[in-house]
């Protein structure tokens, strides 16, 4: 199946290309601002590199959060609209799953946690095995996603990998509570993980809904009484 699958949630940009497990196109690049102006350019690289016409995508992957408000919508809002155009099924992958699958592969381990920086003392959480969801995407505090993987790691045979801008200090707390995880450099999602996961999901039958954990800071202006 030939898929193509976008990521702008986090602090990069990326499209890739799939036929099967087979990587035709791909292109990653780190940015925090920009997503708007750079997705649909690079998508049209990808395309063009893999030497493939749009209307033989058989399917479409997107990451529907949780991220940045605005990165978020990008690209939700640029897969949506190729949707309707080609008329092809559209699959929604959460960020961390896509980070923790990709963690656990470089690692060559079976089960990866991802804690990212959420502000305010908080993080973006989720844990999986390669089968399982053991904790699905969700905004906790720090201390309770390190007590999260604690517990975990006590009745999992096995090593554990910990991606996310917060995952080094998770690290470190895990080591001071003398059980051991593996800390990974990814700090953002990749479309080729985000197409591999698109790929093994069940056909959609209704469009992704994006993933809001918290409500955008910004607020509208009360109106006048």
């Amino acid at each position: 199946m030939k898929i193509l699958a976008v990521d702008t949630a986090l602090g990069a940009c990326s499209a890739a290309l799939l036929d099967g497990e087979d990587i035709l196109a791909h292109a990653f690049e780190v940015m925090e601002r920009g997503h708007a102006e750079r997705l649909a350019p690079m998508v049209q690289e990808v395309m063009s590199s893999a030497g493939m016409a749009f209307d033989a995508v058989e399917r479409l992957a997107v990451t529907i959060g949780p991220g940045t408000f605005t990165g978020q919508r990008v690209g939700y809002a640029f897969m949506r609209g190729l949707k309707l155009a080609l008329k092809r099924p559209l699959v929604g992958i959460t960020t961390l799953s896509a980070m923790a699958h990709a963690a656990m592969a470089n690692a060559g381990v079976q089960a990866g946690a991802v804690l990212h920086d959420a502000r305010r003392g908080e993080v973006y959480f989720t844990l999986v095995t390669k089968n399982t969801t053991q904790m699905p995407d969700q905004l906790i505090s720090f201390d309770d996603g390190v007590s999260a993987i604690l517990k975990f790691i006590e009745s999992f045979d096995g090593r554990l990998v910990v991606a996310g801008t917060a995952a080094r200090e998770a690290v470190r707390a895990v080591e001071a509570n003398r059980h051991e995880a593996l800390h990974s450099e990814i700090v953002a999602p990749d479309a080729i993980w985000v197409a591999r996961l698109a790929l093994t999901a069940p056909e959609p039958e209704t469009v992704p809904r994006p993933l809001y954990l918290r409500p955008p800071d910004a607020r509208l202006p009360a109106a006048a009484s």
